[in-house]
């Protein structure tokens, strides 16, 4: 992972997630864009496990759902956002270049 695909993970996941992590994710997964995913959706898991809502008759209320939707509204931008490495209309990510290759024939001249 270069410097510019971490700092586009950590814009999109912010920046107290552990870089190692992010390192050991992008070694099995291979993509960015499938990392920012996982971390996602392992958080938004998390927050799945527990109640959503708890309230305490005139002391607390919690509320976590707004947090879920904030969670589902950021995986949703980063599948639509452009990562670092994602190919190109053309199939070559940014990183291969085009080759043309040209046949050469010998010109005969004729008299």
């Amino acid at each position: 992972m270069d410097e510019f695909q971490r700092s586009w993970l950590l814009a999109q996941l912010g920046p107290d997630t552990d870089p190692a992590d992010l390192e050991r994710r992008y070694f099995r997964l291979r993509s960015v864009r499938a990392v920012a995913l996982e971390v996602l959706g392992e958080r938004r898991a998390k927050l799945l496990a527990d109640p959503l809502k708890v309230t305490v008759d005139g002391v607390v209320t919690m509320d976590l759902q707004e947090n879920l939707r904030g969670i589902e509204r950021q995986i949703e931008q980063v599948r639509q956002a452009p990562a670092p490495d994602d190919l190109d209309d053309d199939g070559q990510g940014d990183d291969q270049q085009l080759i043309q290759v040209a046949w050469l024939s010998p010109v005969r001249l004729y008299r």
